[in-house]
């Protein structure tokens, strides 16, 4: 059971908020992404290699990034939390709220980018399956 239920409009007001954030969280996640897949490349390099000269600074420097990053998409999805929001995907920027629809538990659905609440989704469901309020 949540703590609190959420209306579309008390969700509303809060998109101003969580948008910033959540924009903040999602650039960072996609740097982070981009620079693990880096230092991945480059491990592979030296793998198919059989060893090989590894430039220890920027390896240290690109690993102390990641570091940084993944702290800024920790705070930024605590204070999504402390909204009362619960992030889905970091990629399409989607948080989720519970809400009492006709005498159920649902999640109001928000997407990064979209100015209000439009849309819902069982619990048991996710994304792909969002309903039109």
């Amino acid at each position: 059971m949540a703590e609190r239920y959420f209306t579309p409009q008390e969700v509303g007001a809060l998109i101003p908020a969580l948008a910033g954030v959540m924009e903040g969280v999602m650039r960072a996640h996609a740097e982070a992404t981009e620079a693990r897949e880096r230092l991945h490349a480059e491990r592979e390099r030296i793998a198919r290699a059989g060893g090989g000269v590894l430039d220890r600074a920027a390896w240290r420097a690109e690993s102390e990034r990641v570091a940084r990053l993944t702290e800024r998409i920790q705070a930024g999805l605590q204070e999504i939390g402390r909204l009362g929001g619960t992030p889905k995907d970091l990629g399409l920027g989607l948080v989720d709220f519970p809400h009492l629809r006709d005498g159920r538990v649902v999640h109001l659905c928000w997407r990064h980018g979209e100015r209000d609440v439009r849309w819902w989704h069982g619990l048991d469901e996710g994304y792909a399956a969002r309903k039109p309020l």
